[in-house]
């Protein structure tokens, strides 16, 4: 698969969180566990918002992403 495939799921698996306003577990390699739901994101970060807390996330530290509901 090719590396410009790949950033088009993840794209498209992204935009669509955001754009649904999904909540979101987030784990992280170190085995952090972050929920929120993504506000933004680009080639490189993703930003998370809880309540009145924001925090930008790195995406090379993602593991995996749950949404609460089906994609």
């Amino acid at each position: 698969m090719s590396v410009q495939s790949t950033a088009t799921i993840q794209d498209a698996f992204l935009k669509h969180l955001r754009d649904n306003k999904l909540d979101v577990t987030m784990f992280l390699v170190n085995g952090i566990k972050l929920q929120g739901q993504i506000r933004q994101f680009d080639n490189f970060t993703v930003l998370l918002v809880r309540g009145s807390s924001t925090q930008v996330v790195y995406k090379h530290a993602i593991s995996a992403i749950y949404p609460a509901e089906a994609v």
